[in-house]
């Protein structure tokens, strides 16, 4: 035994005495025959060679092993609400994903679905489409809960919002707009006092029923408006820049916007508690008694817009820019420099907006709130044409020379429209037409301007 350790113990490059060597050892003379002689390299080869070969057999081993048994199939739950296959837990339950949308489709719309046998119908995965009453019965009866949608539904939103930046903007007006904004108030409230500046008296004529005409608030009527009609030709002189258009540019503005500015101005005296409105002289009036005035079917439009009005809260400043730019508008007919009229537009409507919004910064929207009032104005223009039509039947002499030449223009489009209309509808007109008033001067209109503008 100690002979043969001695064996292993021997290094490489060394030989072996086979003369003094164990008799045990002499019985394996091949393996003795393979380490006589060798070198140190050979020594390592064998060492890698004896290493490969032990490798080699455990792989041998590794792939000659059974494989491992597949995993199991996987086991779907059924849908508690139709009996399909189940994709999880949802809303409380093990539900499809079918059933899982429904309820939440239902639930985040407050769907309010009928039955139309007897509230008992059979659900599963081929009748659930059929009645969707039973269908959301069903899904409540096996646990979903209408929290969970709202709560993932808030989640979502939670998780889809980014943190908005809240930038209002800093509006000032320039020197230029300022003077604009300066002049265009000054001449409103000299031209037309505020509410507050008034001194209220009231009338007991025909303030209880709706009549046709009243002919003593008829006169009373025409007196104010006549006068009404002045305050806004000079309100129009001071306007930046109107001075400097034609005499006949300036009576076109003046008859297509007279009346514009006449219900803007009157709405603004509106006063919702009582539901009347008050004149310039103080005169305050309630719907019944407009209506017998001469306002007649016109009566109601006016004081909805006025209702309008209200939400806005409007100040001078606002109501006299807005009524300049009812006056400077470059779209009205027969202008003979209506470009050079939407020039003049342009700094007003640039007033307006920064005005608004400086006074308003929350309130970004409120300059095209008031802005889209012209229109509402326009539509109760038109309807005045017609009631110009019908009030000269009513009233047993003429008007007034100054509400004459103001109101024929909207007169004149009426006919100008209504002949347009049969014109479509190859009717011959019953009448020849006037010419446009534009093509002639009005006297009373041109005096009163010629002398302001002296």
């Amino acid at each position: 035994m100690f002979d043969y350790m001695d064996f292993l113990a021997v290094g490489p490059g060394e030989t072996l005495d086979f003369y003094t060597a164990s008799p045990c050892m002499l019985q394996e003379p091949s393996v003795t025959a393979c380490f006589t002689g060798l070198t140190e390299t050979d020594w390592q080869i064998h060492r890698i060679a004896q290493s490969v070969e032990t490798q080699s057999s455990s792989s041998e081993d590794l792939f000659a092993s059974p494989l491992s048994p597949p995993p199991p199939p996987r086991t779907y739950k059924p849908c508690f609400v139709c009996q399909d296959k189940s994709s999880g837990y949802h809303y409380g339950v093990s539900a499809c994903e079918g059933c899982k949308g429904f309820f939440r489709r239902s639930v985040q719309k407050n769907m309010v679905y009928t039955c139309h046998r007897d509230s008992n119908c059979i659900i599963n995965k081929i009748t659930r489409n059929r009645c969707q009453y039973c269908r959301l019965q069903r899904c409540f009866a096996a646990g979903m809960s209408k929290e969970s949608v709202r709560n993932d539904r808030s989640k979502k939103k939670e998780k889809n919002e980014t943190p908005k930046m809240t930038i209002i903007e800093t509006y000032e007006l320039t020197a230029e707009l300022g003077g604009v904004v300066d002049n265009i108030c000054r001449a409103h409230r000299e031209t037309f006092p505020s509410l507050c500046q008034l001194g209220k008296y009231t009338t007991n004529s025909s303030s209880d029923t709706r009549i046709q005409l009243d002919l003593g608030l008829w006169d009373k009527f025409s007196e104010l408006a006549t006068k009404c009609i002045i305050k806004v030709v000079e309100f129009a002189k001071r306007v930046p820049g109107f001075t400097g258009l034609t005499i006949t540019d300036q009576i076109t503005l003046l008859k297509a916007a007279c009346l514009d500015i006449l219900i803007l101005r009157i709405c603004t005296r509106y006063t919702p508690d009582q539901d009347t409105m008050t004149f310039s002289d103080g005169l305050t009036l309630t719907r019944t008694q407009i209506h017998n005035a001469g306002f007649g079917p016109l009566t109601d439009q006016v004081f909805t817009f006025a209702g309008q009005l209200l939400p806005l809260e409007m100040d001078d400043t606002e109501s006299g820019l807005l009524s300049a730019i009812c006056l400077v508008s470059g779209d009205r007919q027969d202008l003979e420099e209506p470009s050079k009229v939407e020039v003049l537009q342009e700094p007003l409507l640039e007033a307006l907006k920064i005005y608004s919004r400086k006074r308003r910064p929350s309130m970004p929207l409120m300059f095209p709130k008031v802005l889209m009032k012209i229109t509402d104005l326009r539509s109760i223009s038109a309807k005045g044409a017609e009631r110009v039509v019908t009030l000269k039947m009513e009233i047993p002499g003429s008007m007034p020379p100054l509400i004459q030449e103001m109101l024929e223009e909207m007169e004149n489009l009426q006919k100008q429209s209504e002949e347009e209309q049969r014109a479509d509808k190859n009717i011959t007109p019953t009448h020849t037409h006037t010419p446009c008033p534009h093509n002639r001067r009005s006297d009373k209109l041109y005096s009163r301007v010629s002398q302001l503008n002296c």
